[in-house]
């Protein structure tokens, strides 16, 4: 009887699929939240008057929204499936922010 593993327990607030097997779903409120915040981070971008140089590869700006982006994402989602959406459409803010007037600019 001491050879008896004990299952980790699955707590409500933390399932994907509730007990009956059927998804939940976020609120769209939830899910607009997170679309504006996804965007909004997207476009912050560290840009320099003058690039920096780093060996041969000049750097002219660092995407500081695209890592925290992706840092809020991996902590919000459950499902890496919706992950994967997410990063998708953080990436290609990131990517059309780049060569838009949007940023801070030291």
């Amino acid at each position: 009887m001491a050879s008896q593993r004990h299952k980790q327990r699955t707590y409500a607030r933390n399932r994907v699929f509730s007990r009956r097997g059927n998804e939940k779903f976020e609120p769209d409120g939830v899910y607009l939240l997170k679309l504006v915040t996804v965007t909004i981070a997207g476009t912050l971008w560290l840009k320099f008057k003058v690039p920096l140089s780093i060996g041969s590869l000049a750097l002219s700006a660092f995407p500081l929204g695209l890592i925290g982006g992706a840092l809020a994402v991996y902590l919000w989602e459950k499902r890496p499936g919706n992950r994967h959406i997410w990063y998708a459409i953080l990436l290609v803010v990131a990517i059309v922010s780049y060569f838009l007037p949007a940023g801070i600019l030291l």
